[in-house]
């Protein structure tokens, strides 16, 4: 890692470029900036140099909400909401393959594309609207860690959600040693996560026929408000926000030539590394919701949505000794993995938007505060069934929240004056709008079915 640092090229200083008002600022993310080499030569060589931001990125789309949203659907409604996980995940490797081009190609984050290209009113909302997503996800991963400390060690909940505070140590840790070290870090917890639910498939025995089934879409999903709720939650749990803004910036840790043919190199690199790793992601998803369906739903146990019930009926019902362990497990792995990249995000966000720097640790602080204030008083208050409700209502918001992210990402990707070359053809145009709008359209749906009081 050390020679990675010592041989890391400086922040380039230009010009305004064409269809932006300022020059580029300093980059975010400035002490792993352009710090790691792309080698030469063959092109598995090549992807493994750019195998690494799209794990960062995947372990968003498989943090403790996707948990909760995925137990809710399989338990409720069997493999019915398979469908809901492979799209969504779909739009997840569109969009987060254009994120990690806006940032190769122009050499912003999506976060100072924003600043740059909008009013300050406008990314000041934008800031704001994106740190209301950044603590909805940290609120996530501390319950989740917290419910899965509670499982294992028999902590109380309200103590387990201080303990997750004390986390920030091990990112500074990490990130003092090298961004490569993180990122083989998420790799490990992410094999570690599948090993888990691979685990628990095979002794869940789930309906093949029904499985396969459940990826067709069906139109009663948005019939039914209880499904759209839980759908569009996963929706949430699994295109999330501020991954746009964390993946435009650590693409760039990466020293490709800032030419047209090294950028086209990056882009088609890059998007291979993302799409490996967050098909990855959709197999964690689909098997919580698919253990879900085979263990609650077909016994009778649709009301199985807390995580601390599955971990409970696990053992019993599918009548092997540890699967419980090994589901508590992987959700401690899922809540300390997510934790990683949700302080990166935070700083990608504040330095973008803002152009303000402060130290990791005092940031990571901060956003872990707003996230621990209401997990703690929903534990004391509420208890364990408290906690599982706004697992699923924090997923929600990060929904509610995501045409903010997504519409500046396909409308900058979209602008030749931007782009250059490597604006968005006019097919990919049309299919990233559709996406955006898709988005945009659920939320609506969701929100006219809440206040109708259908959900």
């Amino acid at each position: 890692m050390s020679q990675d640092k010592a041989s890391a090229t400086p922040p380039p200083t230009l010009q305004a470029e064409p269809g932006w008002r300022q020059p580029r600022i300093a980059p975010s993310l400035a002490e792993v900036y352009r710090t790691i080499p792309v080698a030469t030569g063959s092109w598995w060589r090549r992807a493994l140099a750019f195998a690494g931001p799209g794990y960062l990125v995947a372990v968003g789309y498989m943090d403790p909400g996707n948990w909760a949203t995925d137990l809710a659907g399989g338990s409720a409604f069997g493999y019915t909401l398979l469908s809901v996980i492979l799209i969504s995940n779909l739009m997840a490797i569109l969009l987060q393959g254009l994120s990690s081009k806006l940032g190769i190609v122009t050499g912003r984050d999506l976060a100072q594309a924003c600043r740059d290209h909008y009013s300050r009113p406008v990314s000041i909302f934008l800031w704001v609207i994106c740190e209301l997503a950044i603590a909805a996800c940290d609120l996530a991963e501390v319950i989740g860690s917290a419910i899965a400390l509670n499982l294992l060690f028999g902590i109380p909940l309200p103590w387990g959600i201080a303990i997750t505070a004390l986390d920030v140590l091990l990112i500074l840790y990490l990130q003092n040693k090298g961004f490569r070290l993180v990122e083989a870090l998420v790799i490990a917890l992410i094999g570690t996560i599948a090993g888990c639910f691979l685990f628990e498939i095979l002794i869940a025995r789930p309906d093949l026929p029904g499985v396969m089934t459940g990826f067709i879409p069906s139109g009663e999903i948005l019939a039914d408000p209880r499904k759209l709720y839980i759908a569009i939650g996963i929706l949430g749990a699994t295109v999330m926000p501020h991954n746009l803004y964390l993946h435009s910036s650590v693409v760039q840790t990466r020293r490709y030539e800032e030419t047209p043919a090294g950028k086209r190199m990056a882009v088609k690199y890059a998007f291979i590394d993302s799409t490996i790793a967050l098909s990855f992601a959709l197999f964690i998803n689909a098997a919580i919701l698919i253990v879900a369906a085979a263990t609650f739903h077909t016994t009778g146990h649709a009301g199985v949505a807390e995580i601390q019930d599955a971990y409970k009926l696990l053992t019993p019902l599918l009548g092997v000794a540890g699967a419980s362990a090994v589901f508590a497990f992987a959700l401690l792995a899922s809540g300390q993995n997510s934790t990683l990249t949700g302080t990166l995000a935070g700083q990608i966000v504040m330095e973008g938007f803002l152009n303000i720097r402060i130290r990791p640790w005092l940031r990571r602080l901060i956003t872990r505060l707003i996230a621990i204030i209401p997990a703690a008083l929903t534990a004391i208050f509420f208890g364990q069934s408290g906690t599982a409700q706004l697992l699923i209502l924090s997923q929600v918001i990060l929904s509610l929240q995501l045409s903010f992210a997504v519409f500046p990402l396909v409308r900058f990707t979209s602008d030749r004056l931007k782009m250059g070359e490597f604006v968005n053809p006019a097919w990919l145009k049309v299919l990233a709008y559709t996406v955006a709008i898709t988005i945009a359209a659920l939320n609506v749906w969701l929100l006219v079915q809440t206040f109708r009081g259908g959900s």
